[in-house]
């Protein structure tokens, strides 16, 4: 099981200090939590993908290349990448080249993403959003796995002989995690072609969660990729940490309660009753954690938001500190403990190398010029 966080790139007040990081104080923090994760012991870093305030994370492969020269061993992943909005000859080209800049040690979750007006921006309907995202994935599986790729679809131009290049590394597509809080057809879409499905887990009960989690696990033994139980899920989450329970809550309140997304609405005590969000001591934590499995099933990676809502970097980073040092290490083993030999591990760039038979060169060579790609005439 993979344990790691992630991070949706918000500029936001600190409502204590009054500090409001400039987009470039926000940039470099999100690469010093993600050297500090790998640090700290944590698997997985994700990032999202935003293109308006409070916002600071438009270029999210940018970003991860950047880390990923610094890091030796985390998994760089999205918490968004917009399937929508974002081409998906962009993204097959974009991931790819990360994926050989990372030596393989990334994948991608796409969405849908929850900011309306970005359609509109990037020429899209937002009407279309589940359109688009059926759609563009259809294409973005294709570019990924075919050399030379024949498209017409409703939403871009058709291709005609087209390959996006780099080609995948060791000829195997990056693994997808497919994002959705509320969308069944998305739950539908990871099933079908035996990717991974990834519920954010933040805002919704867990009654909610299950069913999600519990549609995408029928129709993923329906489609025949394994049992119900062996399906690939990911779990989202928020937590925030203290010596006592007492401690986590005062320090967290005023964050809570400014926060850009849920504050003002319900109290911080009722959001814990009814949501995934953690705020307590290291054993509250890992008990709440370890209860996702009664809704849940057994699952593969757990991601919990720690950077949001204005919280200073010093502040992050002593919480991962806390993380990795004090609850992960319990929930990896007592998570190991209860979960059934046949249930998969989550995918990473070695295991499906392996599961193809071995790496290889992928690199499509031109029978042609460099310029047009066509062969001369005599």
């Amino acid at each position: 099981m993979q344990f790691g966080i992630f991070t949706v790139g918000d500029v936001t007040r600190d409502p204590l200090t009054g500090h409001m990081p400039s987009e470039n104080e926000r940039i470099k923090a999100t690469v010093a939590i993600a050297k500090h994760a790998e640090e700290v012991g944590l698997d997985v870093m994700a990032f999202g993908q935003h293109h308006n305030p409070p916002f600071a994370a438009s270029s999210p492969t940018t970003t991860m290349a950047y880390v990923a020269a610094q890091t030796e061993n985390i998994v760089l992943s999205t918490s968004t990448t917009l399937i929508t909005t974002t081409d998906p000859v962009r993204i097959a080209e974009d991931y790819a080249q990360l994926q050989h800049l990372a030596d393989g040690r990334m994948d991608l979750m796409l969405g849908r993403g929850n900011t309306g007006p970005v359609y509109p921006w990037f020429g899209k309907d937002i009407r279309d959003g589940i359109e688009l995202a059926v759609e563009n994935y259809a294409l973005l599986h294709q570019l990924w796995r075919e050399d030379v790729v024949n498209w017409q679809g409703k939403h871009r131009t058709p291709l005609q002989n087209f390959t996006a290049t780099p080609r995948p590394l060791d000829g195997v597509a990056p693994f997808v995690w497919h994002g959705s809080i509320r969308s069944p057809e998305i739950a539908e879409q990871a099933a079908y072609y035996g990717d991974g499905f990834f519920h954010n887990h933040i805002f919704w009960p867990a009654s909610h969660a299950a069913q999600m989690i519990n549609l995408y696990r029928r129709r993923f033994e329906h489609y025949g990729h394994g049992k119900a139980h062996q399906a690939i899920v990911g779990l989202g989450g928020q937590a925030f940490l203290a010596k006592n329970s007492q401690d986590a809550v005062s320090q967290f309140r005023p964050y809570f309660d400014n926060a850009p997304v849920y504050g003002h609405g319900p109290s911080l005590e009722d959001f814990m009753a009814g949501t995934p969000l953690s705020v307590g001591s290291p054993q509250q934590v890992i008990e709440k954690t370890l209860g996702f499995r009664d809704y849940a099933g057994d699952y593969q990676r757990q991601l919990w938001l720690m950077d949001h809502a204005g919280l200073p970097l010093k502040t992050v980073l002593e919480q991962l500190d806390i993380l990795g040092g004090e609850v992960v290490p319990v929930l990896r083993e007592e998570f190991a403990k209860m979960r059934p030999a046949d249930v998969p591990d989550a995918p990473t760039h070695a295991s499906l190398v392996a599961a193809q038979g071995g790496g290889r060169d992928a690199t499509v060579h031109a029978a042609g010029d460099d310029v047009t790609g066509q062969s001369p005439t005599a």
